[in-house]
């Protein structure tokens, strides 16, 4: 039987102390981040005297983070760019929507639902206008897919410091749930002609980003998405309607869509000519080089970590793949020497990510920390090694290498780039 400890009576200066901590909190709360002296993202609350014997806070119309939880994207305050997922801090596969990652070509778009609108045209017996409260008509669907920059991991592959962490590594990554209608059924609104092969996707921002994609994946598991994780789509991540190609990488997946054009062949947008084409060494260039590979990350520990003491503790981490479902993770604490079989938390689903765990008992020596992923297609992960011989140090995307961390005797976690 566990002892009752009673709390301690509370005493005048106590109840001193914790007034004045209320309103100078309330005080430093109210003045800009300049005249507080602290960061916004940095600061942390004080522990309150005695919370069990104070009221607590009232209902609100939207839910906060607790005070002690600061979980950021980084960089930020940029139109053209990118701000990664804090991966480390995440539990489980579904990533806040707030915490989603963000690549931009021209900001963020401020889109007004009613007017917005989806054309779909070309190759069709009748063009058709949809908005989003048309889309709301049609049978719904609702799916757990990764999106994923296709130039993710780039650091990591050309410049493996030591000081990287798992959010610069791996951090345009992020996992939702997603509801929307298949695009497949609009296309059958519409009546796609036989000789359509192809459809291009333009979005809604001021670049008019466009890709073409071929008319199969349309009517495999294409969806028009207007909701994200139980709530319509952040403006970020385009509001109020994207295209979603489930496991394909991420400039592909339109945001802000806003018209489907089909045709007989792709388009060869700037988007497909100048970017999103992968040199290889041969003085050619892989295009279309649409689906993910497999791919595998261990989010703790890593770095700027420090393991306090020697003992057990579970190594976590994600896995993912364009091509269906991950099939096996393998953890290496030698460096690659030797693999074990790590444990998948839930059930794999297919083209999302599935997060793995390991128990391993740290002795306080020097340790390499490796995962290694396996897709049901029978794709592994490869080592960076192995991938600039297949490609080329020149090679621009799709980064899946290997990568894991060093701890040194100390307890602190390095990045580990070099396999």
């Amino acid at each position: 039987m566990k002892k009752i400890i009673q709390p301690a009576a509370l005493t005048r200066r106590d109840l001193i102390a914790s007034a004045v901590g209320t309103v100078g909190g309330a005080i430093v709360a109210g003045l800009p981040t300049a005249l507080s002296g602290q960061s916004a993202l940095s600061a942390r609350p004080s522990d309150p005297v005695h919370a069990l014997m104070h009221l607590g806070g009232t209902t609100s119309p939207l839910g906060a983070r607790s005070a002690f939880e600061a979980p950021t994207r980084a960089p930020f305050g940029e139109t053209t760019g990118s701000s990664y997922t804090p991966l480390q801090d995440l539990a489980g596969n579904i990533t806040p929507s707030d915490l989603h990652f963000e690549r931009h070509h021209a900001g963020i778009p401020s889109l007004d639902p009613a007017r917005h609108t989806l054309t779909i045209h070309g190759l069709v017996d009748q063009p058709l206008s949809f908005t989003v409260d048309d889309l709301k008509r049609f049978p719904q669907v609702v799916r757990q897919y990764f999106v994923e920059c296709s130039g993710n991991g780039r650091g990591a592959f050309r410049d493996p410091k030591p000081e990287l962490t798992a959010q610069k590594v791996a951090g345009l990554l992020s996992t939702s749930e997603w509801t929307g209608v298949p695009l497949a059924t609009l296309l059958r609104e519409a009546g796609v002609q036989p000789a359509a092969k192809w459809f291009l996707a333009e979005g809604g921002d001021a670049c008019l980003l466009t890709r073409s994609v071929p008319i199969e994946k349309a009517w495999d598991d294409a969806i028009v998405v207007w909701a994200q994780n139980g709530e319509p789509l952040r403006p970020a991540q385009g509001y109020p309607m994207r295209l979603l190609l489930p496991g394909w990488e991420g400039n592909i997946n339109v945001k802000w869509l806003r018209r489907i054009e089909l045709g007989t062949q792709p388009w060869m947008t700037r988007w497909e000519t100048s970017k999103y084409t992968d040199p290889l060494p041969n003085n050619t260039a892989r295009r279309f080089s649409f689906e993910l590979d497999a791919k595998s990350i261990i989010t703790s520990p890593s770095a700027p970590d420090t393991i306090p003491t020697p003992g057990w503790r579970a190594v976590h981490g994600l896995a993912w793949s364009g091509r269906g479902r991950i099939a096996r993770i393998e953890v290496s604490t030698d460096g690659g020497t030797s693999w074990t079989n790590a444990e998948l938390l839930g059930e794999s689903q297919p083209k999302s990510t599935v997060r793995f765990q390991y128990m391993w008992e740290w002795k306080g020596n020097e340790a390499t920390l490796l995962s290694r992923a396996t897709d049901e297609a029978g794709f592994v992960q490869p080592t960076r090694s192995a991938l600039i011989a297949e490609r080329g140090l020149g090679t621009d995307y799709h980064f899946n290498q290997v990568v894991g961390w060093k701890i040194e005797r100390s307890g602190k976690v390095l990045f580990h780039g070099e396999t």
